[in-house]
């Protein structure tokens, strides 16, 4: 179903997308460096929060995704429109609720979390999350629709609205963080407005007719209880996975917070630039969604495990070789970031540890898995990834960071533990061929 010439369309809009998010991320958190480890450390506490919140209608924009990438391989152009219109009106719903929900619980929800924060940072943290959950509908809706293009196997435009999302971003923070000196509220303020035109630009890119999926000129607000079951039945599992995951970490990040600003700054650097090592194994991620989805759709289980082992061939090529980039550049990479010297001598530790693990496990704990989700298997995952989130990087993180005093570095050690048991578990599933039951009650409906 698919040439190589067409993978190839699709994964490299998709690698250029999940850089620039990725490489702006960075540059946020150098621009924000430069206001001191304080405003580092209360934004990477909201981010925490707001990834938490924001997976909740990612997971639902994934469900969507899947669905109607099952249509187009079923060639229902009608039901993938109608997946379409109800993906975009629920992740518009959820979203403004969890926007009021966070602007009315905002210093509650912080205390609660991080109750030891510094004075400093907890009132960054503030501000910023403030302004940031103002953004929700729109990241909510920019999501969605970057979801339906990646269901299309168009890519491009999901690449291009990114661009425009990041651009606008960055801009933003040089005018607002060092022209008139807003700080941490200047950051907001540009995410704010990047995705309020990133939304708009989605939006009316999906209005045209004649893409594969549309949505509906009048946009009707109608309601279709059986393609939200649908879309549910895997955006539910998926969402779960994805919360429980994140409270997890913001658990973790409760810990971290413990071992002072020099702990959390060191983290945070270690996360932005962590980030960026997984960059073409999350692109290849979301392909897995798209291909898998539509052979499952048209009833080709072979050609789907086929291109599942051929993709999952991709991202451990390419994260050996980002992973030895990046390990040959640590010290210039963690010098872009304005901190004291025991915190970059805790991030440069961080980072080579989380290089090696990148290279050895990362591709079959996060990019397999996806092709797992867009086969129906979705229940697999959720429960595997539960267990071993909460039984390794929580327990565990505890137990090596405190009984063995291992610190900051002990919750890394606890979440590449994570890793290794969701790779064996999703690796035996492909290869069992356990996934092949769910893919086949889908297509027979």
């Amino acid at each position: 179903m698919f040439t190589k010439k067409n993978l190839i369309k699709l994964l490299v809009p998709l690698v250029i997308e999940q850089l620039l998010a990725v490489t702006v991320g960075m540059a946020d958190t150098i621009m924000i460096a430069k206001r001191g480890e304080e405003a580092v450390s209360g934004i990477s506490a909201v981010d925490a929060i707001c990834v938490l919140l924001i997976g909740l209608f990612s997971a639902l924009a994934t469900g969507g995704a899947v669905v109607a990438a099952q249509f187009i391989g079923q060639k229902n152009r009608e039901k993938a429109n109608e997946a379409a219109n109800q993906l975009v009106l629920s992740v518009a719903f959820l979203s403004v609720i969890l926007m009021v929900i966070s602007l009315i619980g905002n210093e509650a929800i912080l205390h609660l979390i991080y109750g030891k924060l510094s004075p400093l940072t907890m009132q960054n943290a503030k501000t910023y999350f403030y302004i940031v959950a103002v953004s929700f509908p729109f990241i909510a809706i920019y999501n969605a629709g970057a979801a339906l293009f990646r269901a299309m196997g168009n890519s491009k435009i999901s690449m291009m609205t990114s661009l425009w999302m990041n651009i606008i971003n960055i801009v933003g923070n040089s005018i607002l963080i060092f022209g008139f000196g807003m700080g941490v509220a200047g950051a907001a303020i540009s995410t704010l407005l990047s995705r309020m035109i990133a939304a708009i630009i989605v939006i009316y890119r999906l209005r045209n007719q004649e893409n594969a999926i549309c949505i509906e000129y009048n946009f009707r607000l109608g309601y279709q209880p059986e393609m939200i079951r649908r879309i549910l039945k895997i955006g539910i599992p998926n969402g779960l996975e994805n919360s429980i995951f994140q409270f997890g970490k913001l658990l973790v990040g409760s810990l971290i917070a413990t071992y002072g600003e020099v702990g959390m700054t060191a983290n945070a650097i270690g996360n932005s630039v962590a980030s960026f090592n997984c960059i073409p194994g999350s692109a290849i991620g979301l392909a897995m969604i798209t291909v898998v989805g539509q052979c499952v759709g048209a009833g080709k289980l072979d050609e789907a495990k086929k291109y599942t082992w051929k993709l999952l061939k991709y991202a451990s090529i390419s994260m050996l070789v980002l992973n030895i980039i990046v390990l040959l550049s640590i010290n210039p990479i963690v010098n872009l970031f304005e901190a004291q010297a025991a915190t970059k001598e805790l991030a440069t530790k961080l980072l080579i540890y989380h290089c090696i693990c990148c290279i050895i496990i990362w591709p079959s704990a996060f990019t397999l898995p996806n092709a797992l989700r867009a086969a129906n298997d979705v229940k697999y995952t959720m429960f595997t990834s539960i267990s071993s989130m909460w039984i390794f990087r929580v327990g565990f993180s505890f137990v090596l960071a405190q009984t063995f005093g291992l610190g900051v570095f002990g919750v890394w050690v606890a979440m590449t533990i994570d890793w290794v048991f969701r790779a064996i578990l999703f690796l035996s599933r492909m290869i069992s061929g356990g996934w092949k039951k769910h893919a086949r009650m889908e297509h027979a409906r």
